[in-house]
């Protein structure tokens, strides 16, 4: 498993920002995204010092070279899960783990509308990752409702170990999936436990399945990590950016607003400051310990 300093989760301005920063600390960094977020869909920005009127696109991709040039890794994978593991944190990004010391999250302003009873159902039936959970249903029938061509490739690792039913949360192009995965008309509305099977009901009726893959291209909160303190839908933060987890802090417009770019840029330096601050704390107390 490979171990960080520094994991950042994210790839845009605060996410750069910060993992730029970090590396002039000499802090072992990587950076997991699983997108562009909204700038890379930003036609012109006028108030992004030094940049006057630069694509959104192309200042991503001024942030992610720069990032990568001071020896900052950069992988795109979606991030599903942050487990903290005593001081340390593990985090689950597509089908791999990582180890980090602290974790930075930037994620933007994704906001994850989950379906009626979902959220009572994880690790109950409901589940994110296919290959983490997969084998448990071997030999069953489960359900993948996805929202994007993505988990398409996950469908058809789940079809080698159990019968797959497909309903889309969002449309997308599913001309790739084999004729041994059932496409599902209708939308996907609430699903709910009836004995050892999940019932998902649809504006076209319900259907049942051993367990449901909910595949989508970003994560809720309270799932991606659930011990964090949230009020409302902001994550409460102190004046250095960390979370009610030591170790953890937000930068950018998951902070909350103003959702401006160089606010973003700024919380960056300020969240892997603390960061560092922090690990040369832990380090020191380490040391102290063992002694």
């Amino acid at each position: 498993m490979n171990e960080y300093d520094l994991i950042i989760i994210g790839g845009g301005v605060a996410g750069c920002s910060a993992a730029i920063t970090a590396r002039q600390r000499n802090l072992t960094t990587l950076v997991l995204y699983a997108g562009d977020g909204a700038l890379g869909k930003t036609k012109l920005i006028d108030n992004y010092p030094g940049f006057p009127h630069v694509a959104g696109p192309d200042l991503l991709q001024h942030l992610r070279n720069h990032a990568s040039s001071m020896g900052a890794e950069l992988t795109r994978a979606l991030v599903r899960r942050v487990m903290p593991l005593g001081d340390n944190f593990s985090v689950l990004a597509g089908n791999d783990l990582f180890m980090g010391k602290s974790v930075i999250l930037a994620m933007g302003t994704a906001r994850v509308r989950m379906l009626e009873g979902e959220e009572e159902l994880v690790g109950q039936g409901v589940s994110y990752c296919a290959t983490c959970d997969g084998m448990f249903y071997r030999g069953g029938t489960v359900l993948v409702i996805a929202s994007d061509h993505e988990a398409i490739e996950e469908a058809m690792y789940l079809s080698t170990l159990a019968k797959v039913l497909y309903v889309k949360e969002r449309p997308h192009d599913t001309s790739e999936l084999p004729e041994a995965i059932t496409q599902l008309p209708g939308n996907p509305l609430s699903l709910k436990a009836v004995g050892e099977q999940i019932v998902l009901t649809t504006n076209e009726g319900e259907v049942s399945a051993d367990g449901v893959f909910v595949l989508r291209p970003a994560v809720a909160m309270t799932q991606l990590i659930p011990e964090v303190e949230v009020q409302g839908n902001k994550l409460v933060l102190d004046s250095d950016l960390m979370t009610s987890i030591p170790g953890v802090y937000a930068a950018g417009d998951i902070a909350g607003a103003p959702l401006q770019a160089a606010k973003a840029a700024g919380e960056g330096n300020i969240a892997v400051l603390a960061a560092a601050r922090y690990l040369t704390k832990k380090s020191a107390t380490s040391i102290g310990v063992s002694s």
